[in-house]
């Protein structure tokens, strides 16, 4: 046993991905898109989940993609209603599809009786999002959404450092950043498809992150903001890509939360600046600094600090980075792991939609206000199952 070995002291643990394969899970996959690829390239690692049908409005595009991947014995459809009336035997399905379809794929499965793995952003208006949690409540299945970063190491720690009670009551948090240039293109860009930018794209995430770490509580009122002065400029996008763009390409917002808590909030997708500035915390005993990430799709964008006093004196400590590795396919590869764990073990949603749907709320109260020119009220759905959508 070599020196190196015997100067860990603890054991590693070594991580082999093996799952047990008794119970053979059977998955669709509604949209064959860009974002199916990330779903498709983590499933083929799971040897207890198996993809049996697909559905695409696209003629050809799923045949296409399965032929891309090597992947026989699919059964293809032309629509999710068409793939979840014939599939009686389906355990879960992930919906890929673009924005504005998310609601309806989603609640249409549900009500068959699927669980449903839901990409993000959840929907594109709160009334969606509250359609879709009712339907969810309706089917007793279950029903996670697709925030990967939830899965991150690093992510989790900040969480960690705020149920610790090392920042004391956090009462302000600043967050957001986004992209110097990053403008997507495809369905991503048109209200039809789209119907929110970067706001549903990458500002999502954001506001999960922080969310997620002091409880997800209710907004209160929302003052909003969103422009889009890069996306239909042929000067900053691509020239066959702006003539297209209907959506928010920068967003912004200060929100009231319950608790006592303001959020300062600002999302891009272009901007003559890296970064609109790192995400803080601050609370009664302590701040957080998490750096800004361009991507917003995993882990946070270098070591945190912890700012508090020690001792009558003012100290920073740098929390040291997880390294997350790759060897089962990351974060993607999580997400989809534990919805399939949760299917089998009737657990818990690994992101559940009561949460997301208080991430929604958000978005949509800074839309309206937007659109509005002023402040606000947010109010919360009812969710009583008499108000489900067929």
């Amino acid at each position: 046993m070599s020196d190196k070995v015997l100067s860990q002291f603890t054991p590693t643990v070594h991580d082999d991905g093996a799952v047990d394969t008794s119970r053979i899970l059977k998955f669709g996959i509604i949209g064959t898109g860009w974002i199916a690829e990330s779903y498709i390239e983590s499933i083929v690692k799971m040897p207890d989940v198996k993809i049996i049908a697909a559905a695409d409005l696209i003629e050809g595009k799923a045949e296409k993609f399965f032929n891309r991947y090597g992947i026989t014995g699919v059964h293809l459809y032309s629509s999710h209603k068409e793939m979840l009336d014939a599939e009686t035997d389906l355990d879960a399905v992930c919906v890929c599809t673009y924005n504005r379809t998310h609601a309806e794929c989603a609640i249409y499965a549900l009500n068959k009786g699927v669980n449903v793995l839901l990409e993000k952003p959840m929907t594109v208006t709160l009334d969606e999002a509250a359609d879709v949690v009712r339907a969810e409540k309706a089917s007793g299945k279950l029903l996670s959404l697709g925030f990967q970063p939830r899965m991150d190491d690093n992510m989790q720690m900040i969480k960690k450092i705020v149920d610790s009670g090392e920042l004391g009551k956090v009462y302000y948090i600043q967050t957001g950043g986004g992209r110097r240039c990053g403008i997507p293109n495809s369905t991503f860009i048109e209200d039809k498809t789209a119907g929110i930018g970067a706001l549903g794209d990458i500002g999502c995430y954001s506001l999960d992150m922080v969310l997620n770490a002091v409880g997800y509580p209710k907004p209160l009122t929302i003052s909003g903001y969103k422009s889009a002065y890069f996306g239909p400029n042929p000067k900053y996008n691509n020239p066959t890509d702006a003539p297209r763009f209907e959506v928010d390409d920068f967003a912004a917002a200060f929100i009231r939360l319950e608790g006592d808590i303001i959020l300062d909030f600002r999302i891009a997708w272009a901007m003559h600046i890296d970064t609109t500035g790192d995400t803080i915390l601050l609370g009664t005993e302590g701040a957080l600094r998490i750096p800004s990430t361009e991507c917003w799709n995993g882990t946070v964008g270098g070591p945190m600090k912890l700012y508090r006093y020690v001792a009558g004196q003012q100290v920073e400590f740098e929390i040291p980075l997880y390294e997350q590795g790759d060897s089962f396919g990351g974060l993607f590869y999580k997400k989809l792991r534990s919805f399939a764990d949760a299917i089998k073990t009737g657990g818990a949603a690994p992101v559940p939609s009561e949460q997301i749907l208080i991430n929604q709320a958000i978005i949509d109260g800074i839309v309206k206000s937007a659109e509005l020119g002023r402040e606000i009220e947010v109010r919360i759905p009812d969710l009583s199952l008499e108000a489900a959508v067929v």
